[in-house]
């Protein structure tokens, strides 16, 4: 298939029934009237497509609105071809023709904000800074940040203390410049030490920000974790949620990840911002994983 070929795809498929998803439809009801939340799509979920060359960045307006109905945009800064001043107003064009918008920007491989060095943990914080400002300029409400420590995971108590004493610092630094635009620093649970909710918990007290917060994600934890706790803890400082997901059976839910139980988890915070879709499943074809999981959740709305 060519680029040409996958941006003319047909519209997505009629929207079916769902038999698995009671206890979260009954929490969304409780909720009163009015939508429950909003459904944004994590850009991440077509990575494969846009690595292919088969869509870029810039198509990416369209193809959540028309080929998903999605409104909302969650962006993957390591997918923008160049991020000029040029770029990012034709970005703006095409939201504004598609009648989308920016969520938030998921920001990787800008340094490390642990870094046992001074200099290298402060640099990683001012090198978010574009992305702060072109989340402003496109309309955004955060950039997702990694709380990663450079080097070997802190594993004594001794160590995490430290590592959270040098995230503090250069989460401050991040959310000061951040507070000037607007826009929320967040974190998302994204493998290793960030994982451990109670780790996020704890950079998340001793920042103490308003413009600081979690993006919980319903997967990227280790074997053995209680997923579902974790994510209960998290929402209790959450300013979006990544609705991971892999592989959906004849019920409508995830095989791997109960979204029942999860959805239900983030209503009963009181949570109504963007549930971001983001598919990692090999099964199904981005296109087809996506689907699912708008069909899954157009059903709690």
């Amino acid at each position: 298939m060519n680029r040409r070929q996958f941006l003319a795809q047909a519209a997505p498929a009629a929207l079916g029934p769902l038999t698995a998803v009671r206890a979260a439809a009954q929490a969304a009801k409780a909720a009163g009237p009015g939508p429950k939340f909003r459904i944004s799509l994590a850009q991440w979920s077509v990575h494969k497509a846009i690595r292919s060359r088969l869509m870029t960045n810039l198509d990416f307006p369209r193809i959540a609105r028309e080929q998903f109905g999605i409104e909302g945009l969650e962006f993957v800064n390591t997918l923008w071809e160049s991020p000029t001043a040029g770029y990012v107003q034709r970005l703006k064009v095409n939201m504004n023709a598609t009648g989308t918008k920016a969520v938030l920007i998921m920001c990787d491989d800008e340094g490390y904000m642990g870094a046992v060095d001074k200099a290298e943990r402060l640099r990683a914080a001012d090198n978010h800074r574009k992305w702060v400002d072109i989340t402003a300029e496109i309309g955004g409400h955060a950039i997702r940040t990694n709380m990663y420590p450079g080097r070997a995971e802190p594993r004594t108590p001794a160590e995490v203390d430290a590592f959270l004493g040098r995230c503090e610092e250069s989460f401050h630094r991040l959310c000061e410049y951040a507070k000037g635009a607007a826009v929320n620093v967040i974190i998302e649970n994204h493998g290793g030490i960030s994982s451990d909710a109670d780790v996020v918990v704890r950079l998340m007290n001793q920042v103490n920000r308003p413009n600081f917060g979690t993006l919980p994600d319903f997967g990227n934890f280790p074997p053995g974790v209680d997923k579902y706790e974790a994510v209960r803890k998290l929402m209790a400082f959450a300013k979006g949620v990544s609705l991971k997901c892999f592989q959906f059976g004849p019920d409508g839910n995830d095989t791997t990840i109960d979204l029942a139980r999860m959805m239900k988890i983030v209503l009963d915070h009181g949570y109504r911002g963007y549930v971001g879709i983001e598919f990692e499943g090999e099964k199904s074809s981005e296109f087809e994983g996506i689907q699912s999981a708008k069909r899954f959740l157009d059903r709690l709305l």
